[in-house]
């Protein structure tokens, strides 16, 4: 009775002390950043340009920016981006990382969500290939909201990314120069297996894709074809 007793226990030791299934903690990324780009893109005439999605060449949404600092300042945040394929579909989104600084006098702490929207492919092929930094490697501008992108600048028009971000309820374009933006390659690896490249996930090399992670291109899907 004794050494069963003890089995069972270590059993029971054993099942507790599990670590949080693999990906979890990336599935739940994934969750925010379709519950982000769900709330921006039903906000009436809020939402991003319907004909800026038909002509993206991707598209990165990062929940939860966190912006923290005193007089040097500094911003984390990690989230997806899905690129569009030949064919005009999405891709299976490939997971990021945000990080940038600044320096100046500011205090406290505040959380953003943060939207990219890729105009050219150039931009896609410097993520891919290990990082960027808006307005260094790519021009980047705040994004235009609304029905349509008519009311941009010239400044805008020249842009290769427009930049949103939404802080206590509010969307709107957003200057986001000094902002490195680079695959997270253990996120990716723990979703979609070990070795697995941003390059081969949006080649469509992947399967068994988490219910979760694929809802952000079904939404990206959605959202482009209204």
């Amino acid at each position: 009775m004794r050494t069963a007793a003890l089995a069972l226990l270590f059993a029971f030791t054993a099942v507790v002390a599990l670590p949080a299934r693999a990906g979890e903690d990336e599935e739940k990324r994934a969750e925010n950043a379709v519950r982000v780009l769900r709330e921006v893109m039903e906000a009436p005439d809020k939402a991003i340009p319907k004909d800026l999605l038909e002509n993206a060449h991707a598209i990165a949404v990062v929940p939860d920016v966190i912006k923290a600092g005193f007089v040097i300042g500094g911003r984390h945040g990690s989230g997806l981006i899905a690129v569009k394929t030949r064919d005009g579909t999405w891709s299976n989104p490939s997971f990021v990382s945000m990080t940038g600084g600044s320096i100046g006098f500011q205090a406290g702490v505040s959380s953003t969500d943060v939207i990219l929207v890729f105009r050219t492919q150039r931009g896609v092929d410097s993520i891919v290939h290990g990082k960027f930094t808006l307005g260094a490697d790519a021009s980047a501008a705040a994004g235009p909201v609304g029905r349509t992108a008519q009311a941009a600048t010239d400044a805008q028009l020249k842009a290769e990314i427009y930049s949103y971000s939404r802080a206590r309820g509010l969307f709107a374009g957003a200057a986001l120069d000094g902002t490195a933006i680079t695959i997270d390659n253990g996120a990716n690896q723990s979703v979609y297996g070990k070795g697995v490249t941003a390059r081969r996930i949006f080649d469509g090399g992947v399967s068994n894709v988490p219910d979760r992670v694929v809802d952000f291109r079904d939404r990206l899907e959605e959202y482009t074809s209204r």
